[in-house]
């Protein structure tokens, strides 16, 4: 077998022009370079890039951490809606919704868009900063970018994206611990803090520990004590500090809660990988498998283990596909790296850079992004109508009207809390429950029955949905109802004894 060691490049034949055009391109970079360069071109892809304010759930989202300031306190009840007004609500992203709320105070939009792009660039030089022990030029940025593409779909500015760098992080730390045939380094334990404070899925940083901790245990079956006693250690120290939240064993039991709701699929992103057309994940995972058969990557049996688990989460719900990608390009670099022949010519490899060296990319890299965050800051993002910010229609509703009880598109529901009008649903699908779900996904449908009882039970003023909602046409023919606004957005009704204009 090719060890860690040997894996170099070989001039046995001559170079290939893939082979001469990479040389050119990197040859003399060294490590740390490749690193900048993989966060800041990530840095600056995600920096202007419209869409990441595509989702409604970023509005309620800064909704939240301004409350949260406002009031000195984490949310315990829906402050919110009016169908849920006083429920009981888990805000477990609190710390990620304040980040996000002082950076939009800071700068708008742009202050916003340049707190994600960081985190994505941060993201992108991690994974890239583990890639280099394995990995060489032209590998390791088909890899980082495979990763990246593959959660293209999921670049919007709400928690998740925050808490990815931390999740590389940790992947790394433990991967780095197995190698070196040791226990976690507790310097880890800190961001286990800091994670189950700002996503849900730093549940899956404490599963993790598991399927290491049994692969460190196999490794040194014959002195098991040891491994149990500082792998245990560690893992008991992470679970105590993920608990140190507002939500306390609420919060470890949060994702599970949600997993198990019936009405996930009216949500796209909970709803299941469809390969009905080619996409970007489709792509990369054929890429992926292509690679491995071809080169005759071995795995070990527990990381293949891990690796058709996170393939099943990515399978059964659209929103783990990012992290599938993240955590696969990790588990596969250092089986990929030993799977090369060594009489294969290879791209070049990256040379270790000396204390100057260094420093001179830190400076560069620190200066690139500062100025590209202050242009960034300097020409302010506009905000106009967009796919789940119904701003035209919203505007066109009379203060009155608005003020009464309204019947919203989902993805609508975080744009209306932004604006201080009270929904009747919004993208927190999981404080909502499944009874409030289904409800909804009835009068959508439409469900006839189901639409007229809800708008009485209601007492429903008026609609605010997707132009491409059914139930639009069932409003347009529902006696005393009609329609006061439509743009290529939104449509908005209105029950005729809700407002004296006809």
């Amino acid at each position: 077998m090719t060890t860690a060691s040997s894996i170099g490049p070989d001039f046995t034949r001559p170079p290939g022009p893939i082979d001469r055009l990479v040389s050119w391109l990197f040859t003399g970079i060294p490590g740390p370079g490749v690193v900048a360069l993989c966060g800041l071109a990530s840095f600056l892809a995600l920096l202007n890039l419209h869409s990441l304010f595509n989702d409604g759930d970023t509005f309620w989202h800064l909704a939240t951490g301004e409350w949260i300031l406002r009031h000195g306190a984490v949310p315990t009840t829906d402050p919110f809606s009016y169908t849920y007004a006083g429920g009981p609500w888990q805000a477990h992203e609190w710390l990620a919704q304040v980040a996000m709320v002082l950076a939009y105070r800071a700068g708008s939009w742009s202050g916003l868009a340049v707190l994600f792009a960081a985190a994505f660039g941060a993201t992108a030089a991690l994974l890239a900063a583990y890639l280099k022990t394995w990995l060489r030029v032209g590998p390791l940025l088909v890899a980082v970018l495979f990763a990246l593409a593959c959660g293209a779909p999921s670049l919007l500015a709400r928690p998740h994206l925050l808490a990815q760098p931390l999740l590389v992080i940790w992947v790394f730390g433990l991967l780095a611990a197995r190698r070196r045939g040791l226990s976690p380094p507790w310097t880890l334990l800190p961001l286990m803090l800091v994670w189950s404070n700002l996503h849900g899925s730093f549940v899956l940083g404490l599963a993790l520990i598991g399927p290491f901790a049994l692969e460190a245990l196999v490794a040194g079956r014959e002195r098991p004590w040891p491994v149990i006693r500082t792998w245990g250690a560690f893992g008991v120290a992470a679970l105590g500090l993920s608990l140190i939240n507002p939500q306390g064993l609420h919060g470890l039991t949060y994702p599970f809660k949600v997993s198990g709701m019936t009405s996930l699929p009216i949500i796209m992103e909970w709803r299941s990988a469809d390969f009905s057309k080619l996409s970007l994940f489709e792509i990369g995972l054929l890429e992926a498998l292509f690679i491995c058969l071809w080169r005759g990557v071995k795995v070990p049996a527990i990381r293949l283990l891990v690796l058709l688990g996170l393939l099943h989460l990515a399978f059964q719900h659209v929103r783990h596909q990012a992290t599938f990608a993240l955590l696969a390009v990790m588990l596969l670099a250092e089986p990929l790296a030993r799977a090369r022949p060594a009489s294969e010519p290879s791209s070049p490899a990256l040379r270790p850079a000396t204390g100057q060296t260094r420093a001179v990319f830190a400076a560069g890299l620190a200066v690139a992004l500062l100025a590209a965050g202050w242009l960034r800051l300097a020409v302010p993002m506009t905000r106009a109508d967009g796919v789940n910010a119904p701003m035209s229609a919203l505007a066109a509703v009379p203060a009155e009207v608005a003020r009464m009880p309204v019947f919203n598109e989902y993805g609508f529901g975080g744009y209306l809390i932004f604006k201080g009008v009270r929904p009747y649903i919004d993208g927190r699908g999981d404080m909502y429950g499944d009874q409030i779900m289904h409800t909804y996904g009835a009068m959508v449908r439409p469900d006839l029955a189901t639409l007229k009882s809800e708008l009485a039970t209601r007492h429903i003023a008026w609609t605010i949905l997707a132009r491409d909602n059914p139930a639009v046409g069932a409003l347009d023919s529902l006696p005393g109802w009609r329609r006061l606004y439509a743009d290529r957005i939104a449509v908005v009704h209105v029950r005729q004894d809700a407002t004296n204009s006809e």
